[in-house]
């Protein structure tokens, strides 16, 4: 009988042991895939802005706008971010977007005949609307890859992550127009 408890623990220290690496592998698989998911959730909402930039394209071209070269930078800064299939190249090109799209809507400010068209009110208050929930899902999504990264950098974690090739995730930077009150038209 006394030759079975020495067996015992060690057996309970084999399952806790087993227990514990694969809560541990378990915890970096969810962090890891939910800092994809948020990002997954701010590129949907980057794709449905970058859609409504040729009905902005469309709702000034019938004006006297001058500012065509920065309507051509725009439509090609979206067709660079429709097109690439990296996360950080497309983090880039959205964050170049959005600096254009705020520049355009800026200057319309000077052209009161688009100001006023009932086309541009309603594409003004979309772009709004989606403008507040990249906000929103910018601020989960750093919240994640916050986890994410605390989680793959402290012990023993990381050294699972580094047996499943984890690397820190950037987080999305706001730019300093964007950390300031913020009373633009978008």
């Amino acid at each position: 009988m006394s030759s079975f408890i020495p067996l015992f623990i060690t057996i309970i220290i084999v399952v806790g042991l087993v227990t514990f690496l694969i809560n541990t592998y378990n915890r970096l698989v969810i962090l890891n895939n939910n800092a994809k998911k948020a990002f997954a959730n701010i590129d949907v909402i980057l794709k449905q802005r970058s859609d409504e930039i040729p009905n902005l394209v469309n709702v000034v071209k019938a004006t006297a706008f001058n500012e065509n070269t920065v309507l051509r930078e725009l439509v090609t800064l979206r067709s660079q971010y429709l097109g690439s299939h990296e996360d950080r190249e497309r983090i880039k090109t959205a964050e170049r977007m959005d600096g254009k799209l705020k520049s355009v809507m800026l200057t319309i400010e000077n052209y009161p005949e688009i100001k006023s068209g009932t086309s541009y009110l309603e594409l003004q208050k979309r772009l709004s609307d989606l403008e507040e929930i990249i906000a929103d899902r910018r601020i989960y999504f750093n919240e994640s890859v916050n986890l994410y990264n605390t989680g793959i950098e402290t012990f023993p974690d990381i050294i699972f992550a580094k047996m499943m090739s984890y690397r820190k995730k950037e987080m999305l930077h706001f730019e300093d127009t964007e950390k300031q009150n913020n009373t633009s038209t978008l």
